[in-house]
């Protein structure tokens, strides 16, 4: 259903993936990819043989290599198929089902904006992926593209002309799947049924793709860059990136469309291969920057005019987080029912976790970066903040991604659902982490954590990280 993806440097993580852009979702051959993939190397980046170098391949193999084959969904600890969820579209689903909130459907976007508003999804979170790198390929292209749109745990996607896709963070049990029918008719027969049913319908079937090597084993979201021909598809004999905050920033978004300004910094957004026996040619000439999707794809393919180059760069980073918020919740819970205290391989994971909550590896942004729909805003908006009005939600955008370098996604369900003795984990790592950071930042997160995020240790309020 959904992909997307990230790569870096110093980082200790292996990678979720998604070839191309933030799409939702696979082709039926990405699938067949990618669990060829994960039967050979279970956690190492294909990405590898792309382009990106040794050091990166030895990199990401580290959680590979230490965490193992795809974990089980029916462990009893995980219960991915027989344990209720708690995700956010299974709870809006309930209240549907109560009548406590109904969807209004749009005659040309169906349900998208009445899904966004029940699940406080920004619409200022817009991306536009135009590669047909998605199981509704065949609807996609670069007059039509495929928007997603994002909050801390839910990603929606939606191609004009197809149905509407969801990926749910549930706490404990990962990403779930769902879709939604977006045809008149269907919205004609739920509103004469005599009972109130839920209109989303879990797909299982998207673990084909979306729980593999590039996912880290678990239920997840892809991300992806290509070089794309002048219908959309991937060439295949063209470098293919799966990408997230530590891949460098020329190899990010081909196949997405990106408003805003990276002023000489080049991306791969908003270019097309049109010489297909020449594809490199395309990252010829100056970077191409747009302020709105007009002249690109019709108003009725969209919600708005933007695929915002703040929002690309904040879900590039979310991804990896939830997906090792998954991987390091199944590795704790099942070795907490086995061995009753933490394996090698989930200290491994949560260390991962801890190191990329903290940009360890982070890809420098060069330049400075400037949106254009008003998503940083938006996003910042939603705090919290400390006394002094920082907030960890605030963006930077020159050189790096946030001004305070930690991420946001510690106030998450995911986060505080993982297991005490995971979460205690979690926070050594980072506090030793915090200690090679710059004064200046480390004072800030500790000082925000302190005052913003509930159930520290008592270290992180009594003392400072030793450098």
């Amino acid at each position: 259903m959904f992909q997307f993806s990230i790569l870096k440097s110093r980082g200790d993580d292996a990678q979720f993936a998604a070839l191309v852009p933030l799409a939702l979702g696979s082709s039926i051959r990405g699938c067949a990819r990618h669990r060829r993939a994960a039967s050979r190397t279970p956690f190492a980046h294909r990405l590898g043989r792309r382009c990106l170098g040794a050091p990166v391949v030895l990199i990401m193999m580290r959680l590979a290599l230490s965490s193992g084959q795809t974990l089980p969904l029916d462990h009893p600890a995980i219960g991915y198929s027989s344990l209720p969820m708690t995700d956010p579209v299974t709870e809006l689903s309930r209240k549907i089902e109560q009548g406590q909130v109904q969807l209004a459907f749009n005659p040309v976007t169906g349900y998208l904006p009445a899904v966004l508003k029940a699940l406080d999804i920004p619409v200022e979170s817009q991306m536009a992926v135009f590669s047909k790198t998605s199981i509704q390929a065949m609807r996609i292209e670069p007059s039509n593209p495929r928007v997603l749109f994002f909050n801390d745990a839910v990603v929606a996607g939606w191609v004009r002309g197809g149905y509407l896709e969801l990926a749910s963070h549930d706490p404990r049990r990962g990403m779930v799947f769902y879709r939604l029918d977006q045809r008149p008719s269907e919205y004609r027969k739920r509103i004469a049924a005599a009972t109130l049913e839920s209109p989303f319908t879990r797909r299982k079937d998207c673990l084909r793709c979306h729980m593999s090597a590039t996912t880290l084993g678990v239920p997840g979201v892809l991300l992806r860059s290509v070089f794309p021909s002048i219908s959309g598809v991937p060439l295949n004999h063209a470098p293919q990136y799966d990408t997230d905050g530590r891949v460098p920033f020329d190899k990010l978004w081909g196949g997405w469309y990106v408003t805003g300004n990276s002023g000489q910094a080049r991306h791969m957004g908003n270019l097309i291969a049109a010489d297909e026996a020449h594809p490199e040619s395309m990252l010829e000439g100056a970077p191409v920057h747009l302020d709105s999707l007009d002249g690109k794809c019709d108003p009725q393919t969209r919600l708005t005019p933007y695929s915002d180059i703040a929002a690309l760069l904040v879900f590039e980073h979310q991804v990896r987080i939830m997906n090792l918020l998954t991987r390091a919740g199944w590795e704790s819970r099942m070795a907490l029912a086995g061995n009753h205290s933490l394996t090698q391989s989930a200290r491994a994971a949560l260390n991962e976790l801890a190191d990329a909550m903290l940009f360890v590896g982070e890809a420098p942004l060069q330049g400075e970066i400037a949106g254009t729909s008003g998503f940083a805003e938006a996003f910042a908006a939603r705090g919290p903040r400390d006394r002094d009005g920082r907030s960890l939600r605030d963006l930077s955008l020159k050189g790096r991604l946030l001004r305070y370098p930690c991420s946001y996604m510690i106030y998450s369900d995911a986060f505080g659902a993982l297991p005490a003795e995971a979460r205690a984990a979690v926070y050594r790592r980072m506090w030793k982490v915090l200690s090679a950071k710059l004064a200046e930042d480390r004072e800030a997160i500790v000082e925000i954590l302190r005052e913003t995020k509930s159930e520290l240790p008592d270290y992180f309020r009594a003392s400072r990280p030793k450098t």
